[in-house]
């Protein structure tokens, strides 16, 4: 046997379970359930916590729930605690608002926003859970 032939019996072997092993990606974070209820209105398994956002500003966020339902939040933001209610939205996603401050906390499974809502502008962009 020629050390051709003897390279190709034992590389064989492991090129081929190379070949069957799928290739690792890179550690991500589990996709949020989502649950649909009331009205089309949707719901992500999203934490309670502080959440980095944009420019180093944090939002720290408390979800309480009633029957599995997010229907409240708490914001701390800039020293202050803020009280969220949960307000139907036209694209189903988790909208919650303070009508006395105005402010808008809308939840994706990826990331959030804080925003005025008056003025529809961001306040803190990219939230993510810390």
């Amino acid at each position: 046997m020629n050390p051709l032939s003897l390279l190709a019996l034992v590389a064989s072997p492991l090129i081929l379970s190379a070949c069957a092993t799928p290739p690792q990606a890179p550690a991500a974070q589990a996709p949020a359930a989502v649950t649909a209820h009331r009205d089309g209105q949707l719901d992500f398994n999203l934490a309670s916590g502080r959440y980095d956002c944009e420019h180093g500003q944090r939002v720290g966020v408390h979800r309480e729930l009633q029957a599995a339902v997010n229907h409240r939040i708490q914001i701390d933001w800039q020293g202050r605690r803020y009280h969220l209610e949960r307000d139907p939205s036209h694209s189903g996603l988790p909208r919650f608002e303070d009508r006395s401050s105005g402010l808008v906390w809308i939840d994706l499974p990826w990331k959030s926003v804080l925003l005025d809502g008056r003025t529809h502008k961001p306040l803190a962009s990219e939230c993510r859970m810390a």
